[in-house]
């Protein structure tokens, strides 16, 4: 191993940093008020016993797994020192709701409109259990009961279900999952496409970042160290719209499809439309070892096969900045979703009422350099990409006057009038602290 690349400290960080989801899948979020101090103390170390840890992250035969976050409110009722609280970044200590106009949460997206308790200060912690079929989530659920069992003045004040669709993919349609950077010194394998691994401080506190030097990190390093921040966020995907949307400015289910990987980036497959110009490669989609290699700057420097708004080029623009001041790698984020309501039967138009989208979960050492630059400089502000003020089409903060541009010779097209079709339904920022920070926090005198 080279002896530049520091050794992660794999059983003390939290499982979900490292792995991801299985397919199929199954879980829940369990959302918690901490009333009572010392109840809350106890409950960071029964965690501190059955969280599941990175240290057998690659396990594909693993069932299940328990990790938990926790809000700035949720620290501040478990009795943090102030000292602590206060070298939290302020992103964090302000929390989602505040910061709501930086990331464009506005209008339907606002929190006034979020559901309840999102924004209040009443969720404190998050549990999120996920597994690969119903029987293991029963068991990993049932671990997650005994833990909070006989704690007076700890209420499960929320509970979101998910899980994996029929399709195997998005409510938009869509595979999702691809590309999420690879961290070096995890033991990840190396996939062609993703570029070189990215150091470990970018996502995980107490190593070195992009930079070389360790990014700020809660004090004391008993709190800060191997953890992680997190944003948590239920989006509604309005599904109806959206295809409604592609049939006004079609000709037929070809052109859609086409119009939509415009959109996307991707086709429904996770072919990316780089590599796949004209139609969908689901054998393509299906290939790690090519559904992710390819790059934008000398393949399609403006924009002719796949768009320079589109999603996932927007999302992670790879080597399309290159000549611009901006280093795309101190950007990147760690992304979970998962999926939750029912599917929207193909080919239906009319909204059926029902709830469903994307829980959407980023991870990362920086909210504000990573998830909050993301959100307001790539997906809510055009400038980067030589776009003005157009914003992303799928989840961006349209207000029914946006615009998209598909350039095309010799007259690029534009759509207009696009309104949103991703609203945020609640979300809070979190803090994943190592295990043994949960060990510190249950330790606390107070």
């Amino acid at each position: 191993m080279d002896p530049q690349i520091p050794t992660l400290e794999l059983d003390d960080i939290q499982g979900v940093v490292l792995r991801t989801r299985p397919s199929p899948y199954v879980g829940a979020y369990i959302l918690l008020r901490i009333g009572d101090p010392q109840t809350g103390r106890r409950l960071m170390g029964r965690l501190a016993d059955v969280v599941d840890s990175a240290a057998n992250w690659w396990n594909p035969s693993l069932p299940a797994l328990l990790n938990v976050a926790l809000t700035y409110d949720g620290l501040m009722a478990l009795g943090v020192p102030a000292a602590s609280l206060d070298s939290f970044p302020d992103e964090f200590q302000q929390g989602m709701a505040a910061r709501a106009a930086t990331i464009g949460d506005t209008a339907d997206s606002a929190p006034d409109r979020w559901e309840q308790p999102f924004g209040t200060g009443d969720i404190h912690v998050v549990l999120a259990l996920i597994a690969s079929d119903e029987a293991s989530l029963a068991v990993v659920l049932e671990r997650a009961r005994q833990a909070r069992e006989s704690l007076p003045g700890l209420t499960v004040v929320y509970r979101q279900d998910f899980y994996q669709l029929p399709t195997g993919r998005t409510s938009f349609g869509y595979r999702d999952g691809i590309g999420n950077p690879e961290i070096e010194g995890s033991g990840a394998p190396s996939l062609p496409g993703y570029g070189p691994a990215l150091k470990a401080g970018e996502f995980v506190l107490g190593y070195p970042d992009q930079t070389g030097n360790p990014p700020p990190m809660p004090q004391p390093a008993e709190l800060g160290r191997n953890g992680t921040f997190l944003a948590w966020r239920k989006l509604h995907t309005r599904v109806a719209a959206f295809r409604q949307f592609l049939r006004t400015n079609s000709n037929g289910p070809d052109e859609e499809a086409l119009l939509a990987a415009k959109i996307v980036g991707r086709w429904p497959s996770g072919a990316p439309l780089i590599l796949a110009p004209e139609h969908d490669d689901p054998s393509l989609g299906a290939d790690e070892q090519r559904n992710n290699d390819f790059r934008y700057f000398d393949a399609d420097p403006n924009g002719l096969i796949c768009p320079h708004g589109a999603h996932a080029r927007r999302m992670n623009p790879r080597d399309a900045l290159k000549n611009e001041i901006v280093d795309v790698n101190i950007h990147r984020m760690i992304r979970r979703g998962t999926n939750y309501g029912p599917i929207l039967p193909e080919g239906v138009l009319e909204d059926d009422g029902a709830d469903r989208g994307i829980v959407f979960v980023f991870m990362g050492a920086s909210i504000g350099r990573q998830f909050e630059f993301a959100k307001s400089q790539w997906l809510n502000d055009g400038n980067a990409f030589g776009l003005d003020q157009e914003k992303d089409l799928l989840t961006g903060n349209n207000k029914g006057t946006g615009m998209y541009t598909i350039p095309k010779h010799p007259i690029r097209r534009r759509l207009h009038d696009i309104s949103r079709f991703t609203i945020t339904r609640g979300g809070e920022y979190c803090f994943v602290p190592g295990l043994g920070a949960l060990r510190w926090l249950a330790a606390i005198n107070g």
